[in-house]
């Protein structure tokens, strides 16, 4: 069963804490690219435009981020399962699923690379080889899933703080003209003046993190039960670990500009090439206060405790992705491992390319396509789902339950990914290209409302009903704990991860309808006039 990759997470086996939920959801955004994002959009577009893009990328994600939170910390389910049922159908999430797993491999090359650079700044490890450390050493940490991951991110979190915040701590204290520098930076260039242009263009390389709510989910959907005696601490953790992931992000991008403007003005030559390097900018502020060896050892220590924590839950991720997308188009479920290999094999590609030199190329295109995704799903469950009633408002994933394809959210995503991709290599007019991200978020928050009303929602579920008499929902809202056998595999599942099997007096769970290849289990469609 693994950790339960294509399927609902069950209270048996969330045993975790709210707390721990929580801190190890947020373990997983200890990626230094955020100091690398925020040094290049700075060093590209002057200080101020970059935190304004910085402001902007910040309350796209906490606006689309709550209620994909919600949704998986309350009916535990991870972001493919939600998608699903949130206007794209059974098969029609296959595409969200390629593109989050676009994002795991692109950002495990970026901190692999980062990490490869600290261990030849370190141990002189030729970067090639580096590269393929940095990859090798990830796949026995994701083998046993969440079990493992929560206790990396619980062990390494509170060493990580310390390694990040003390530098930038250090600089404000003994070098309090730097904040003055800091804000007067005006990028290579020397026209940093405020442009709403650069302000976009900055904001779209940092709106490419936005997939990052999937990875946050992948923790979340471990949720314990809603009650009325955690309620607060729930709240509070799903809050935190969801859409608050941004606010440690942007800080981060923040601190990463920072450090790179001060490297600019106080290092002496080299200091354009390695400004925007997160190994070299820890490593320049550890060698004012420490001895040279020390500074070396704790940038590098940073470094790969940094890499490891987000890289785990990149390659985590990633499997589950792959995995959902093979299952449902073959039938076949090979199991997540398959796929982590696939996902390490594709990053390792990436690094021994160089991707790194072309970071806000890569970073703006891909931008586009999550923020089409994203915000699609987020705007089917507060608008479609809670202000126009016309998606079903419990989320549903099951195969025979849904349609192959729903075009309110399939369509949807497809136009704003499209017409913002077309806009960000200048096919709209020079003139427009910077606001590609605007013109995905626009389309994205507009089409799935029109087609849901356009088509009536009746492209949501295929059943309405899904033979079983047991409530879905226990008093306190929650999943049903209560436990069924799968009549094909003999192992038992609780109530919202079954449906009644057509063939058969009897229940089958989600995974073997996933791999029915004959389609002999899978309840047929309401009639016409049932769904109307």
């Amino acid at each position: 069963m693994e950790d339960y990759t294509l399927r609902f997470a069950p209270r048996s086996y969330r045993r975790w804490s709210t707390g721990v939920v929580a801190v190890s959801a947020l373990g997983g955004i200890a990626y230094l690219a955020d100091f690398a994002i925020g040094a290049n959009i700075g060093i590209s577009y002057g200080t101020t435009n970059a935190l304004w893009g910085i402001g902007v990328f910040a309350l796209v994600v906490l606006a689309t981020g709550f209620p994909l939170a919600y949704y998986a910390a309350r009916y535990n389910l991870d972001l493919d399962l939600i998608t699903r049922g949130s206007g794209f159908g059974y098969y029609g999430s296959v595409v969200t699923n390629v593109i989050f797993a676009t994002f795991t491999f692109i950002f495990f090359a970026l901190e692999g690379s980062i990490m490869a650079q600290g261990l030849q700044l370190g141990l002189g490890v030729p970067l090639w080889l580096g590269y393929a450390v940095s990859t090798i050493v990830i796949f026995p940490l994701v083998v046993y899933g969440m079990k493992v991951l929560s206790t990396l991110q619980l062990w390494t979190t509170p060493l990580w703080l310390v390694l990040m915040v003390a530098p930038f701590g250090y600089l404000i204290v003994s070098h309090p003209e730097s904040v003055g520098a800091f804000f007067e930076y005006q990028g290579e260039s020397g026209n940093g003046t405020p442009s709403f242009g650069a302000v976009m263009l900055a904001a779209g390389v940092c709106l490419s993190l936005i997939a990052q709510i999937a990875e946050q989910i992948d923790y979340l959907r471990f949720m314990p039960p809603k009650t009325a005696e955690n309620r607060r601490r729930w709240w509070a953790a799903v809050l935190l670990a969801g859409p608050g992931w941004v606010l440690f992000g942007a800080a981060k991008q923040v601190v990463g500009l920072f450090l790179a403007v001060y490297i600019l003005a106080s290092a002496t030559d080299g200091g354009a090439a390695i400004a925007n390097q997160p190994v070299h900018q820890f490593l320049e502020i550890y060698r004012d206060w420490m001895p040279a060896w020390a500074a070396v050892a704790l940038a590098v220590v940073l470094v790969v405790i940094s890499q490891v924590k987000i890289n785990v839950t990149n390659a985590y991720s990633g499997s589950l992705a792959w995995t959902n997308s093979f299952t449902r188009l073959t039938r076949r479920y090979p199991g997540r491992l398959v796929f982590v290999g696939v996902n390490l094999a594709i990053a390792l590609a990436l690094m021994e390319l160089n991707m790194f030199d072309f970071l806000n190329t890569i970073l703006g295109f891909y931008a586009n396509c999550g923020i089409a995704w994203i915000v699609v799903v987020a705007v089917d469950i507060a608008v479609n789902k809670y202000v126009l009633g016309l998606s079903p408002k419990q989320p549903e994933f099951r195969r025979g339950m849904l349609y192959d394809i729903n075009p309110v959210g399939f369509v949807s995503m497809l136009a704003a990914a499209g017409v913002s991709i077309v806009c960000f290599f200048g096919g709209l007019g020079a003139g427009l290209a910077p606001f590609s991200p605007l013109v995905a978020v626009v389309l994205a928050v507009v089409l799935p409302p029109v087609l849901a009303v356009a088509t009536k929602g009746r492209f949501y579920l295929r059943r309405s009903d899904d033979g079983i008499d047991a409530p879905m929902l226990d008093d306190d809202g929650n999943p049903s704990g209560e436990v069924m056998t799968c009549h094909v595999c003999h192992q038992g599942f609780e109530r919202p991860d079954v449906a009644a099997c057509a063939a058969h007096s009897a229940v089958v769970c989600s995974l073997c309808l996933s791999t029915d290849r004959t389609g002999e289990h899978v309840l047929p469609a309401d009639p016409p006039l049932a769904r109307a």
